[in-house]
């Protein structure tokens, strides 16, 4: 059993353990050490009017031009620095003139989408863990690590000249919580914060934002573990729309967000476990099932085409080189915007020729890969992607001594 340190506090200020376990630092040390390599998940994005499609792995920003049926290459800004650390977050803004990527290096990176030229390199001063460009192209929010959430506006001349670490500022936080997902309504009234506390914060979004989001709306409150993603929905005749989050309490769950009331909740896990192919019994189609091994690690659905793309894959794979990294697009069709529209047949995932851009933008995508190891190097990314993501997104509780420790290696690293 380790041995305990009790704390001893003078003046108010909480003082440095007197000694500390050697178990405890060493366990700390090499936790910090395994931080820089830390397995991330493969991202996918898509033009709001299907463009283009952007991979994030590692690193690195893969692009495909669906209009000229072409790889495109990213021309980043020559004087600031670029992505070197695992990307975590990738979005188009409504308009599709932007997309920002951010993620481990502290970096956030603006691409106008005409050029793909980036004329923004804003640093943070944590990692970042999610980003979002509001609906009118003119800001972008980033949220840290630590819970805070930041805003740097887009001057009208930004597409036209680069400008390098413009300062953000903090609008809303919340606190100690890593947010795991950040939207702008589609009226940019509000942002959405959701974090891996089970809180969804909804914050009136001001009319001089670069002085701080002080007012808040709403919170919707009843997840019983992390919100990994939720999104707007606006059907016709509703004033202001809903909100939609799933959570990895197994839920999917409907809010009215202007009060915060809780209107509905589907119990996804309970529903999986339970469904058989039936055909549409009760008007719902069935669950629609991918290959065995295929995980997708990112997915977004094209509210132009009704394509659902995805993309499995990971950076950092301690059992595999660069080279042996598989990264797999699998694109399904057949989704239909409301039941009316339904036909009888369900989604189906197409074959390689039939996505759009076809082999060629799979290759592009994809990657070069050891085709010998595919099959275990998808199992390898399918088990270190699910327990990364859980490592980050459940909360750790450390002994007072740990806590401790990890407040003097931080401020030590401030310091230097």
């Amino acid at each position: 059993m380790e041995e305990t340190t009790e704390i001893v506090s003078d003046g108010g200020d909480e003082a440095a353990p007197a000694a500390v376990t050697m178990d405890v630092e060493n366990g700390l040390i090499e936790e910090e050490k395994n931080m820089d390599g830390e397995v991330a998940p493969a991202l996918i994005s898509i033009h709001p009017f299907e463009k283009s499609v952007v991979v994030a792995v590692g690193s690195e920003l893969r692009l495909f031009n669906l209009e000229g049926n072409c790889s495109v290459s990213l021309i980043d800004d020559p004087s600031g620095p670029s992505h070197s650390d695992a990307i975590r977050s990738i979005n188009f803004g409504a308009s599709g003139k932007f997309l920002a990527s951010a993620g481990d290096d502290k970096l956030v990176k603006i691409w106008e989408t005409s050029s793909w030229h980036c004329i923004r390199t804003v640093s943070a001063d944590k990692r970042v863990s999610a980003v979002a460009i509001s609906h009118s192209g003119r800001y972008v929010a980033f949220a840290d690590k630590f819970g805070v959430v930041w805003l740097v506006g887009l001057d009208e001349d930004d597409a036209k000249q680069t400008k390098v670490d413009k300062k953000a500022v903090p609008i809303l936080g919340h606190y100690c919580s890593i947010i795991t997902r950040l939207e702008f309504s589609p009226d940019e009234r509000f942002i959405a914060s959701a974090d891996r506390d089970f809180k969804i914060r909804i914050t009136v979004f001001p009319k001089l934002p670069l002085k701080g989001a002080h007012e808040i709306q709403s919170f919707c409150l009843g997840h019983k573990d992390f919100v990994s993603c939720f999104a707007f929905a606006c059907p016709l005749g509703c004033a202001h729309g809903f909100l939609f989050s799933g959570s990895g309490d197994s839920t999917v769950r409907l809010w009215d967000f202007i009060s915060g009331l809780l209107l509905a909740t589907c119990e996804v896990g309970a529903m999986v476990g339970s469904l058989q192919y039936n055909g549409t019994e009760d008007g719902y189609p069935p669950v629609v099932t991918l290959e065995d091994n295929y995980f997708p690690t990112s997915m977004v659905l094209s509210s132009l085409t009704q394509r659902l793309w995805m993309v499995m894959g990971a950076s950092n794979l301690p059992t595999l080189s660069a080279t042996q990294l598989p990264t797999r697009i699998r694109v399904m069709s057949g989704f239909h915007k409301d039941s009316s529209d339904y036909n009888g047949h369900d989604p189906i995932t197409l074959e390689d020729n039939e996505v759009p851009g076809g082999k060629k933008l799979l290759s592009e995508l994809q990657g070069s890969f050891d085709v010998a190891m595919e099959e275990a190097a998808l199992a390898a990314a399918a088990g270190a992607v699910k327990a990364s993501m859980r490592n980050m997104l459940i909360k750790k509780e450390y002994a007072l001594e740990r806590r401790e420790m990890r407040k003097r290696n931080r401020n030590d690293r401030k310091l230097r």
